[in-house]
């Protein structure tokens, strides 16, 4: 077995690696470590996210440094500031024997003047944002006239996130003689185009495939209705009582919302999108880091750069447009050896998406099912006796252990676990009781509704008032208190809608929506053959047929 000893590194790197609990060298670093310490030559390493690449270039940059020397020997570029300052942490920490070694991490959003003086005190290891790096450039605050080594971490994400302009500017910028090291997950065009355009003969190692996934990660999925999405996320949390969690979402307005629906659901959540100040980044970021939120909604674009460990899941709102973006969402999990899961609320239609992203990213994605109601019931059942079985007993109650046992009687230890698990977890019992189950786990659509299972009801919204079908969908789940499995077909028209709903379901339907305010106009639900006054008409001479006729005489 590979030890970070065995790779050429100095006494003093390997005892600090130790210290902060390093001890057996991933894939690319005992591939990379070894090469960047002893080549001389350009360098490109691909490897999925959470692999270990910070350390595979940090190390060798560090034992490469010359302290003596007040410039700047080494640059890295990373695409966001969550990434710059991890990078720059974790190298102080690699460097904690080393005090001699300036590092300073300099991107937007902070304040320039304190960063062009921490630059004027002389810096060996430089960690920057494309962005910012250009604009102290451009002001002739950074001299890389002895400059040795250039890092692009994460150069697929840079790329995505529109920062060609500032690579090439920085690249065409930096001694000719100076060496660069590419680290990416993927390797698409835009990447292979700045290897080309700005690297001689590379070394290119890879760690497994290119686009691929981590083998630690669990790739599922299940079909949804946009209603139940909700709802499942909300039982696969409290299915899983130690869940750690990134929820992906495509726009900033949905991860808002659902982070907000989170919290006033009692869990610890919170949203990060690009309408956020950098100060309100900084402050939701930070307590994610701390785990003072358990879950994180987040876009694909503000959740470039995130990089925390022991995320368990990732859950996905959509398949991501671009592909390639699933890898690194995927890649917050299953990082270090961990295993993680990634989940995809997928819509029934997305079925050649998934076989793309099964193709593109060479995985096989696993149909799973949402938890039921009896199923999280059990795991927090069971959860809360095996808490109380390792709980070591409080001094201060043993006194009063002979009343307890008094108390108790002659109530044997089944009783007392039933009677002990009613009076602490009956609610939650209750909240789960009367829940039905959601999703397709298998590749079938869901049967429609059958005419004799079913009512057709009419109701007095159309699409003027909600958003289409997935609104009206939405609307009856959250305002009637059923299902999306319950509905079937829905005939939305501008001012009204008519939909199929299951028999049972549409006597609660019309319970609870008939005669709600909406707007400032009072709802009408009833049967679809009546139409909109409540009055059966001749056959063929509903509303929808009157209005068909009428357009024609025009």
């Amino acid at each position: 077995m590979s030890t970070f000893e065995s790779l050429g590194l100095s006494q003093q790197i390997t005892e600090a690696v130790g210290a902060i609990g390093f001890e057996t060298p991933t894939a690319i670093q005992q591939q990379a470590i070894p090469h960047l310490l002893s080549g001389e030559e350009d360098f490109i390493g691909l490897a999925q996210t959470g692999t270990g690449k910070t350390a595979a270039f940090g190390l060798p940059l560090i034992q490469r440094t010359d302290t003596m020397l007040p410039f700047i020997q080494s640059l890295v570029l990373a695409p966001t500031r969550e990434l710059c300052l991890q990078i720059c942490r974790e190298l102080e920490s690699f460097a904690s024997n080393q005090p001699g070694l300036k590092l300073l991490a300099v991107y937007g959003g902070a304040d320039i003047v304190r960063q062009m003086k921490g630059l004027e005190r002389g810096v060996h290891i430089l960690v920057a944002t494309p962005g910012r790096l250009r604009d102290l450039m451009r002001r002739g605050k950074v001299d890389f006239a002895h400059l040795q080594h250039v890092v692009l971490d994460e150069a697929d994400e840079m790329l995505n996130m529109g920062f060609k302009e500032e690579i090439d500017d920085i690249l065409q910028s930096v001694p000719e003689n100076r060496r660069t090291w590419l680290f990416s997950a993927t390797m698409p065009k835009e990447v292979r185009r700045i290897s080309e355009d700005y690297m001689e003969n590379p070394f290119e190692l890879s760690v497994g495939q290119q686009n691929t996934s981590n083998a630690d990660i669990s790739h599922r999925f299940v079909f949804l209705r946009p209603a139940e999405r909700y709802e499942a996320l909300r039982r696969f949390i409290d299915f899983n009582s130690g869940l750690f969690a990134l929820v992906f979402v495509r726009t900033r307005r949905d991860a808002a919302e659902v982070a907000e629906r989170l919290t006033q659901d009692g869990y610890r959540a919170d949203a990060l999108h690009g309408d956020l100040s950098q100060h309100q980044r900084d402050r939701v970021m930070g307590a994610f880091r701390n785990r003072h939120l358990r879950i994180l909604v987040a876009t694909d674009v503000a959740a470039r750069g995130i990089d925390v460990d022991e995320i368990t899941h990732v859950f996905h709102f959509n398949i991501p447009d671009d592909i390639a973006f699933y890898t690194h969402r995927s890649g917050r999990t299953g990082r270090a050896g961990k295993k993680g899961e990634s989940i995809i609320l997928a819509h029934p239609k997305d079925k050649h998406l998934l076989k793309k992203l099964e193709k593109t990213v060479k995985i096989k994605l696993e149909p799973t099912e949402v938890p039921n109601g009896d199923a999280i019931f059990e795991q927090r059942l069971l959860g809360f006796f095996a808490r109380a079985a390792q709980t070591p007993p409080h001094p201060a109650i043993e006194k009063y252990l002979p009343q307890i046992v008094e108390e108790l009687g002659d109530m044997s230890r089944e009783e007392l676990a039933l009677r002990l698990a009613t009076s602490t977890m009956g609610h939650s019992l209750a909240s789960y009781a009367n829940s039905r189950p959601i999703g397709q786990a298998g590749p079938k659509d869901k049967p429609r509704l059958s005419r004799t299972d079913s009512r057709k009801l009419f109701i007095n919204l159309g699409d003027m008032d909600l958003d289409g079908k997935g609104g009206m969908l939405s609307f009856l789940c959250e305002q009637g208190g059923i299902s999306s499995s319950d509905i079937g077909k829905i005939d939305l028209q501008k001012k009204h809608a008519f939909v199929q709903v299951e028999e049972k379901a549409a006597a609660r339907l019309i319970k609870a929506i008939d005669g709600l305010e909406h707007n400032g106009r009072t709802l009408r639900v009833n049967d679809g053959d009546t139409g909109p006054k409540g009055k059966k008409g001749k056959k063929g001479k509903g509303p929808r047929k009157k209005k068909e006729k009428a357009f024609r005489k025009r």
